[in-house]
This record gives C-alpha cells, sequence and structure tokens, in this order.
C-alpha cells in the first residue's frame, strides 16, 4: 500500500524536505500543506532585495510549480493545518478536510512579535511573508521617514535596503546596544556603527510602549516621552515558534518543539525541524537550542527526509547564520555569548575583520565582516573539535584557514 507523508509549511524547510524524499527514492504520496497562496519560497530576500526592487517575489520561489508537479509532489496553497491527531495520524485542515500521514514533518517557522495593539495600527508592519514586503515596500519611497523598531538582522537589513532607496531611517533598540544578549558589546556597537556611517539614525536603550496614528503618518511613543513620527514603521523585534499545532497535538514542546538528534518529535511518526525545532546541540557542548535561520531548516530538512524513510543519520551542526547590510556580509558561528573573549584580526575601519571568540581558553565561535574565510575554518575547527593552541588561534598574523587544514602557516608579509 502506497505511504503518506504529510508536510506542514511552505517555506524552504518544507520544500527541501519533499525535494529530498524524491531524491532519497521515496515513491509514495507527498502532500506540503502551505498557509500561504503560494508554494515552498526563500525569505531572505524578503528583506533585501525584493524589498529594493531589484527582484521579484516569484524569484524567491524555492521550484516552479512546475517543477513540484513533475515529481507529483502535492502542493496545498492558501490553507493551514489547524489540527493533528497522533492516534488516527490525520492532520486537519482550515477548510475542514483531513489527511492521513504515515509519516509527519512539521516545518511552521515562526511568526514576527509584536507590541501590544501596534499591528492593527495602519502604516505599522511586521515582516514575514511576501505580502508583508510587498505592503512595505509600496512606502519605501525616496525621502520616506522610516522608523524601525528593533536593531536585530531583520530590523537592520530593513534600514539599509530603506537607506538604499533614499529614505531618512531611525532604528530604535531597547537594548544599549544592538545584539546585546548574543554578541559581546564590542561587536554589537562596531555593527551599529556600520549604519550611522550610512546615515541611520541609530538608537539604543529606547523602550517604544505604543503606536499610534498620526495625521497620514504614524507615531511611534518611547517610555522616556520621546515622540517617533514615521510614515511607516517596521517592528523587528524577534519572532516566536509555530508550535501550537505541535502542542495541540500533544506533543512535548518547550521553545519551540522538542526534537532529538534525529529530529524526530515525542511521536514517532512525528519530525521537526527549522525555526520550530528545539534540538540537541552536540557540537556546542550539549544543551538544546532553535536555530532561526534559512540553512539550518534547509539542512535539517535533508535529514529528517532520510530518518522518515527508516534512516538513523544524527544532525548535528555548528550554527552559521548571516546578514547582508549595504556592501557588508555579517557571518556569526558557533554559540557567541556577550561574555566571550574577542580577538580581532583584519582591517576594521574598511569592514574587512572578523573575531574569534574564546570562553575559558577554548574556541567557541566567530564573527566576520566580509571575512567569510575565517567563518568557515573556525566552523570546520568547531566541527571537528579540534584542540587548537590558544597562541596561534588568536594571533592575527596566523592564517585560519591553514590552521584549519592542519598547519599552523603564517600569512605572507603584505
Amino acid at each position: 500500500m502506497q505511504e503518506t507523508f504529510v508536510i506542514v509549511g511552505g517555506g524552504v524547510g518544507g520544500g527541501t524536505a519533499a525535494l529530498a524524499l524524491r531524491s532519497e527514492g521515496f515513491s509514495g504520496r507527498i502532500v506540503v500543506v502551505c498557509d500561504e497562496g503560494r508554494g515552498p519560497y526563500s525569505k531572505p530576500p524578503l528583506s533585501k532585495g525584493v524589498l529594493r526592487g531589484t527582484e521579484e517575489p516569484e524569484r524567491t520561489a524555492l521550484r516552479p510549480a512546475s517543477w513540484f508537479e513533475k515529481k507529483d509532489v502535492e502542493l496545498l496553497t492558501g490553507v493551514a493545518a489547524t489540527d493533528v491527531d497522533t492516534a488516527a495520524r490525520t492532520v486537519l485542515l482550515a477548510d475542514g478536510s483531513k489527511l492521513t500521514y504515515d509519516r509527519l514533518l512539521l516545518a511552521t517557522g515562526g511568526r514576527a512579535r509584536t507590541l501590544p495593539g501596534g499591528h492593527d495600527v495602519p502604516g505599522v508592519f511586521t515582516l514575514r511573508s511576501v505580502e508583508d514586503c510587498l505592503a512595505i515596500r509600496g512606502r519605501l519611497t525616496p525621502g520616506a521617514r522610516l522608523v524601525v523598531v528593533g536593531g536585530g538582522f531583520i530590523g537592520a537589513e530593513v534600514a539599509a535596503s530603506a537607506v538604499q532607496l533614499g529614505c531618512t531611517v531611525t532604528v530604535l533598540e531597547g537594548q544599549e546596544a544592538p545584539l546585546e544578549r548574543v554578541l559581546p558589546p564590542m561587536l554589537g556597537q562596531l555593527y551599529m556603527r556600520l549604519h550611522t556611517e550610512h546615515g541611520v539614525d541609530f538608537r539604543t536603550g529606547v523602550a517604544i510602549t505604543d503606536l499610534e496614528p498620526d495625521g497620514e503618518g504614524v507615531v511611534a511613543h518611547a517610555a522616556s516621552g520621546e515622540r517617533y513620527p514615521a510614515d511607516v514603521i517596521v517592528v523587528g523585534i524577534g519572532m516566536v515558534p509555530n508550535d501550537d499545532l505541535a502542542l495541540r497535538a500533544g506533543l512535548a514542546v518547550e521553545n519551540g518543539v522538542l526534537v532529538d538528534e534525529q529530529l524526530r518529535t515525542s511521536d514517532a511518526a512525528v519530525f521537526a525541524i527549522g525555526d520550530i525545532a528545539n534540538a540537541p546541540q552536540p557540537l556546542l557542548g550539549g544543551g538544546r537550542r532553535r536555530v532561526e535561520h534559512w540553512q539550518n531548516a534547509q539542512h535539517q530538512a535533508r535529514v529528517a527526509a532520510k530518518n522518515m524513510l527508516g534512516g538513523h543519520e544524527v544532525f548535528a551542526e555548528v550554527p552559521w547564520v548571516w546578514s547582508d547590510q549595504y556592501d557588508v556580509t555579517l557571518q556569526i558561528t558557533g554559540q557567541p555569548l556577550p561574555t566571550d573573549r574577542v580577538h580581532l584580526r583584519g582591517d576594521i575601519d574598511g569592514w574587512q575583520f572578523s573575531a574569534v571568540l574564546t570562553r575559558d581558553g577554548i574556541l567557541c565561535g566567530c564573527v566576520a565582516f566580509n571575512r567569510a574565510d575565517d567563518i568557515r575554518a573556525v566552523r570546520k575547527l568547531m566541527t571537528e573539535r579540534r584542540a587548537v593552541s590558544l597562541e596561534l588561534l588568536t594571533d592575527p598574523d596566523v592564517d585560519l584557514t591553514e590552521l584549519a587544514n592542519d598547519g599552523p602557516a603564517r600569512k605572507d608579509p603584505a
């Protein structure tokens, strides 16, 4: 009898899983449930090329619809999954129909955090979908006043895109430094400096209490009493994992859906990947973590597909995320903490540098601005759990790529 695999989620994770199942030779029925009115697509361009109008939304599609049709993958678009009955192995859809599954993959992603009442105010947006992006894009005309609430990656990418479109941009960050919870303060300050050098009014320690209409625009009110008038406000204060479906299904949920090293949930027939998957981190000294980045979802999808087919592959990667802002690619690998020691190498003023991070004398990550080779080298060292001399690791004259390839070679003099 033909097996049916159901995938809930139309992001890069869900689409990649369908692709991987066919590549692994699965010949049964595959159904991908997409709550948006389009097939699986990649979201990183929404805050960059699509927002600036240099890339059309259609280019974000993971594969053309014809590809899914050719591979006999059913895309159910514009319909949400509302409940899962793990005993009966069924998924209930918002239109009242049901899908019966042999294996289920949850790739439901996350939703944007909002300020109290802010999502009901005209001119206030979050950015999680193509529709969000197009609504914002239509308002980012030259000279428009944009206020971004939140100085994380999404907020910063929106700010950078808006500056390039000729907008006047103010970023309001609630912490004393951007990315304060995950980066040493020195690196947060450099991140902020990148934006101020491009004309962004970047303010920290600003707690926004409410948003309200202001004539034809909108205004953000701060706890200090300051007002920040704008033509458009984008709120980028993080995301909440869409684990409600899993919770209602009786699966183990704690800051996302708890999965094992093979990405299996507390029900052996159900797997979870991407933003919702709270997975073990064997290469980071144990513990669990959710990683909110498309590459993590993509790689987990491939592992989950193999294990849905009866495999026993362990997902073990050193996390790696990146963000393109202006002409700078900021990359982070490992699991940095604000208290980590920073060892700089490269040209800070020219935005060509990296910061190797150590904790208790042990390599724990790297942050790089336009230094991809250093990121790759540190990630390799951490993946292989290599014992590396701290003296070599922190010496700016030692080539990290050579070090990762077993050679403590020093760079040739310039």
